[in-house]
């Protein structure tokens, strides 16, 4: 018997496309990862994000009584704006609009009983 020519060597195959459900199911992720657990957002309601404002919409202000605590963004490279968002007793997160009179006067508050 000869011995067998040696084979030529295979050209790498192209990666696959997606095909049409797992694009899908990557689409439904990713809009999962977005919405978060409870599919929707209550209005003034942050969005999270490193690099930019988050707070899209604002409240005018809330009851003292429903705040558990809350945080005071300055403006910055992330966002041209100062942000105040709330945490209320029952878990929630609402962003405060800092030009209010109501917050304006929570904050001195704040900063007058840190001193």
């Amino acid at each position: 018997m000869a011995p067998a020519a040696p084979r030529a060597p295979r050209a790498p195959r192209a990666p696959r496309p997606l095909g049409a459900a797992r694009l899908l199911l990557l689409l439904l992720l990713l809009l999962l990862l977005l919405l978060g657990p409870a599919g929707r957002r209550a209005a003034g309601a942050p969005v999270v994000a490193e690099l930019r404002c988050q707070c899209l919409q604002t409240l005018q202000g809330i009851h003292l009584r429903n705040i558990q605590n809350v945080q005071v963004t300055p403006s910055g490279p992330h966002c041209a704006r100062t942000e105040v968002v709330a945490t209320l007793k029952d878990g929630r997160e609402v962003c405060l609009n800092p030009e209010a009179p109501l917050v304006k006067r929570m904050i001195q508050k704040m900063l007058s009983n840190s001193n």
